[in-house]
């Protein structure tokens, strides 16, 4: 519901950086919120049986064919984890990365939700715009971490019991 009149210039100018400004805070945010509140088996991360540990992202959306397009916002800030690869086999490293899968789940989700602050200022057909921008860009991202994670996991008890066997 439009409540403020401004120039369209400035209207445009507000989605230019607020967009921004809105998904760097919320990922700097996210950064700071320790690895325990990212636990995979929490409700909203465990991986669902449709979800079939991955594969429905494969069959259904053929990730495994585009996913190494996405960008890595990682690269974007010195506390970032860089997923793009995995760097070692090592449990620790492979929990932290399945951490991380959460943390950018739900901060990509997180990110979707301020489309509707444009509706403050802008024409209604506008929030539907941003709503779909905000979708495009997010989604990918989230099928992402869904696909990786349950193959992160299973790839963690794996060279998990290998160490403990040592």
């Amino acid at each position: 519901m439009r409540i403020f009149y401004f120039p369209d210039w400035i209207t445009i100018l507000s989605y230019v950086f607020l967009w921004p400004l809105m998904q760097v805070s919320i990922v700097i945010i996210g950064n700071k919120i320790s690895d325990k509140h990212f636990d995979p088996n929490r409700f909203w991360l465990k991986t669902r049986r449709w979800e079939k540990n991955g594969d429905f992202y494969k069959h259904v959306f053929h990730i495994h064919k585009w996913k190494h397009l996405l960008p890595d916002g990682a690269k974007t800030h010195a506390a970032g984890f860089q997923k793009k690869h995995l760097r070692t086999l090592d449990p620790v490293y492979i929990q932290k990365f399945i951490a991380e899968t959460g943390r950018a789940e739900i901060f990509h989700w997180l990110q979707i939700v301020p489309f509707w602050i444009f509706g403050l200022w802008s024409p209604f057909f506008v929030i539907w715009i941003m709503l779909g921008y905000a979708l495009i860009v997010n989604l990918p991202c989230i099928i992402a971490q869904r696909y990786n994670r349950p193959r992160l996991i299973h790839m963690y008890e794996y060279y998990n019991k290998a160490t403990e066997k040592c």
